[in-house]
C-alpha cells in the first residue's frame, strides 16, 4: 500500500499531489473540504492526475490533517493498494425517512465475496444515522466492518454534501467497498464527556424528533438548562449532548442536536431517541476529551507493525467547540497514539459511525471515531 497525503487552498492550489504513476482501478481518494469552498478547479486537477482512482469525500464542520485542523481547505489521502479491490455506492437520502432504505441499497451494492470493510459518508442533516447504521447492518455479514460519518457544515447546520460523481450533492450517502484478505481495518470510538442532573423519561419522541422529557416540552426543558445560550440553538446546544439508555441491557449512546422547531417545541437529532428510554443532559471536560482521542488510538491501533497506516479521522463538531485553541491537541494525541509515520485525514462531523462491542455499526456523537486501515503484502 503507498500512501500520499496532500491539502488544497484557493491561494496555494495543491500540495503534495502524488505523481500520475500512482492512479487505477485500486487507487481511492479520501478528501474532505470546507463546505463553501468552490471545488470545480480542484477537482479538474486531481482528475487530470488522477482520472480512474475512486473519489469519496464530504464537506465539513473542519479538515483534518495530520495533527492540526483547518478551514477553507481540502484535506485529502490517495491510497494506492497492491492487493485490495475497491468497489463505490451510493443512495439517496432526501429525508430522514428514507435513511434506513439507503443504509440497504448501499449494503446491497457493496455485499459480495471477499468484502471486507466499509467506509460510509453521507448527508449530514436530511439524515437520521442510527436508521441508516441500522439499514447496513440488515444486510452486510457481521464480520465486515463499517465505519464512516456525516458531513459537516461548521456551526450553521444550513447544507452538506457528499461527493457524488466528482460533484459535491447534498441529499446522498456514498460510501465504498474494499475487498480481500491483505486489507485490514481497524476501528475506535470515545467521548470523554460527563453525565449531570437528573434522570428524565422520554415520554414522547417518533425517530430521531424528541418531544417530550418527564411530560414536558424537550425544547423548553433544554432551554431553562442553557439560560444566556439558549438564543444560539441549535449550535450551542452542541456543548450539552444528550446521554440516552434504552434500557438496563443497553450501553449509553450520545446524540447531538441538528435543529430546533419552536412551534412543536421539539428536537431534531443526528440518530434515534426512543420512547421509554432514559435521557441525561453532559458536559465537556477537556482533559478527558483528549484522553478520550489518545483511548480511541490505543483501540485502533492496527496489530502488525512495520507497514503505512492510513488513519481516517471523525471528530464531532461539538468536541471543536468545547476544546477551541486545544482542538489540534486531541488531533496531536490520536496521532501519537499510532505506529509512527501514520497518515492521518478526516474532519469534524455531524456524526459518526463505528462498530460498538457487538461488532454491529452504530451512530455516535460527540466522540473521536478513528479507522486504521493498512495491507499487508504492500508493493
Amino acid at each position: 500500500m503507498e500512501l500520499h497525503r496532500c491539502a488544497y487552498d484557493v491561494v496555494s492550489g495543491w500540495r503534495g499531489l502524488p505523481p500520475p504513476a500512482i492512479d487505477g482501478e485500486r487507487t481511492l481518494v479520501l478528501l474532505f473540504g470546507a463546505p463553501e469552498l468552490p471545488l470545480g478547479d480542484a477537482l479538474a486537477e486531481l482528475r487530470r492526475v488522477l482520472p480512474r482512482a475512486h473519489l469519496l469525500g464530504c464537506s465539513t464542520a473542519g479538515e483534518i490533517h495530520q495533527e492540526r485542523v483547518r478551514d477553507d481547505s481540502i484535506s485529502a489521502a490517495v491510497i494506492r493498494f497492491a492487493r485490495t479491490d475497491l468497489r463505490l455506492a451510493s443512495a439517496p437520502v432526501a429525508t430522514d425517512a428514507d435513511s434506513r432504505a439507503a443504509g440497504v441499497a448501499i449494503a446491497d451494492a457493496l455485499a459480495g465475496p471477499g468484502l471486507r470493510g466499509v467506509v460510509v459518508l453521507s448527508e449530514g442533516l436530511a439524515v437520521n444515522g442510527s436508521e441508516l447504521a441500522r439499514g447496513l447492518g440488515d444486510r452486510l455479514d457481521p464480520g465486515v466492518i463499517v465505519t464512516g460519518g456525516l458531513a459537516g457544515d461548521g456551526g450553521r447546520f444550513h447544507r452538506t454534501w457528499v461527493l457524488h460523481r466528482d460533484r459535491p450533492t447534498a441529499a446522498m450517502v456514498t460510501a465504498v467497498g474494499l475487498y480481500g484478505d491483505h486489507v485490514h481495518l481497524g476501528h475506535g470510538s470515545q467521548g470523554g464527556w460527563d453525565i449531570f442532573g437528573p434522570d428524565r423519561v422520554v415520554t414522547r419522541s417518533a425517530g430521531n424528533v424528541l418531544y417530550e422529557l418527564d411530560g414536558k416540552p424537550a425544547l423548553a426543558l433544554y432551554k431553562e438548562y442553557l439560560g444566556d445560550r439558549a438564543a444560539g440553538l441549535p449550535t450551542t446546544a452542541l456543548l450539552f449532548p444528550l446521554a440516552i439508555l434504552r434500557d438496563a441491557a443497553s450501553h449509553r449512546v450520545v446524540r447531538t442536536v441538528l435543529g430546533v422547531d419552536e412551534a412543536t417545541q421539539s428536537m431534531r437529532f443526528a440518530g434515534d431517541i426512543p420512547q421509554g428510554a432514559l435521557a441525561q443532559l453532559m458536559r465537556s471536560n477537556v482533559d478527558r476529551l483528549v484522553t478520550g482521542a489518545a483511548d480511541a488510538a490505543l483501540a485502533a491501533r492496527p496489530r502488525s507493525p512495520g507497514r503505512p497506516v492510513l488513519s481516517l479521522a471523525v471528530s464531532c463538531v461539538g468536541r471543536r467547540l468545547v476544546l477551541k485553541g486545544r482542538t489540534e491537541e486531541e488531533l496531536e494525541a490520536a496521532l501519537d497514539g499510532l505506529p509512527a509515520g501514520s497518515t492521518q485525514v478526516g474532519f469534524y462531523s455531524y456524526g459518526e459511525l463505528s462498530p460498538i462491542a457487538s461488532g454491529r455499526c452504530e451512530l455516535h456523537n460527540q466522540t473521536m471515531t478513528l479507522t486504521t486501515i493498512d495491507e499487508d503484502g504492500a508493493a
